[in-house]
């Protein structure tokens, strides 16, 4: 099994659509990472994972919109296609298993205090790194040693 972790921001508010009789929620998340070149140049590099979550518990729809922070994991998947300039492209996608909301509530949240059974906290700096450090140092239980 190969499984995927990402903490980042949703690009854009989620679509739900129903499927053979099951929900699917779909959303984007953007990762984004600073650092410096061999030239000394800041570099800033954004990775998009295109998410799929199948779910019988579709209440974390009204959470999940453009800039909110989550933690997502699952199953990656590659997909190759011919951009427009005829070049070959990649896109990462990813099947959900877990999703957890991370941050405070952005302005389009629902503004009751329902919990839609996720995680969910207040945020600041110190705790978006020890949700990072926590979703890199949990150990995989499926592991065969």
């Amino acid at each position: 099994m190969i499984k995927l972790q990402i903490i980042g921001n949703l690009g854009g508010d989620c679509t739900q659509n129903e499927v053979s009789g099951k929900t699917v929620i779909n959303f984007n998340v953007a990762h984004s990472e600073k650092f410096k070149d061999s030239t000394g140049n800041l570099v800033t590099r954004t990775t998009w994972v295109r998410c799929a979550y199948w779910t019988d518990r579709p209440a974390i729809v009204p959470y999940l919109k453009k800039g909110q922070l989550v933690y997502a994991e699952g199953s990656p998947e590659a997909d190759g296609y011919l951009s427009k300039e005829n070049q070959p492209a990649a896109t990462l996608k990813m099947r959900v298993r877990n999703i957890q909301l991370l941050g405070g509530k952005t302005d389009d949240s629902p503004s009751d205090n329902s919990n839609p059974g996720y995680s969910s906290s207040t945020s600041s700096s110190n705790d978006y790194q020890q949700h990072a450090q926590v979703a890199v140092e949990e150990p995989a239980d499926d592991l065969p040693f």
